[in-house]
């Protein structure tokens, strides 16, 4: 995969955006030193609930500004962004199996930055994209008008088992009370 995006850089204020959005470029590791050291301070559940609503806000709000860049519309926003997270080093994310009438998915990562960024350490380390793709999902059912809210978990990590190539993260429609 090579990565085109358009980058901009304004030479006032040295701001850089892809798509009108303002972007951050940072080192892998300086993400993940951070990351590891907020999981660590407000222990894992706490952070992992944290990242999910934060994650699921931003996933919504990128594609609803990329639908009205791109021209774009229902799946292939949630497609565009799977292949926007592929091409910002985040790991190489596509699509198992997606059902949009039913608010359901299994998306894989291969090569995540998370894993890539903590080698060694066992478990289920990639949980903090959950929140984005519930959030995708939730723009795809809203401008569909389907009343399905999503939620995702991290169902596979690559590093939990030496079998497992990639991570898998399942998407469901939730009921009302939040349980599937």
């Amino acid at each position: 995969m090579q990565p085109q995006l358009p980058i901009q850089v304004d030479a006032e204020t040295g701001v850089w955006t892809t798509d009108g959005l303002p972007m951050l470029y940072v080192p892998r590791h300086f993400f993940v030193n951070n990351h590891v050291a907020v999981e660590q301070a407000l222990g894992r559940d706490a952070y992992a609930q944290i990242l999910y609503q934060a994650g699921h806000q931003s996933a919504w709000y990128w594609c609803d500004k990329e639908a009205a860049t791109h021209g774009l519309a229902g799946m292939a926003v949630f497609r565009h962004y799977l292949n926007r997270l592929s091409q910002r080093g985040w790991g190489l994310f596509d699509f198992l199996e997606v059902d949009a009438a039913r608010a359901s998915a299994q998306v894989r990562l291969r090569h995540s930055s998370m894993v890539l960024g903590r080698p060694g350490e066992t478990g289920r380390l990639c949980y903090m994209f959950s929140g984005w793709f519930a959030g995708a999902m939730d723009w795809v059912s809203d401008q569909a008008g389907n009343p399905l809210r999503a939620q995702s978990t991290e169902s596979q990590c690559q590093c939990e088992d030496p079998t497992h190539t990639h991570c898998v993260f399942t998407v469901n429609a939730r009921s009302a009370s939040g349980v599937t």
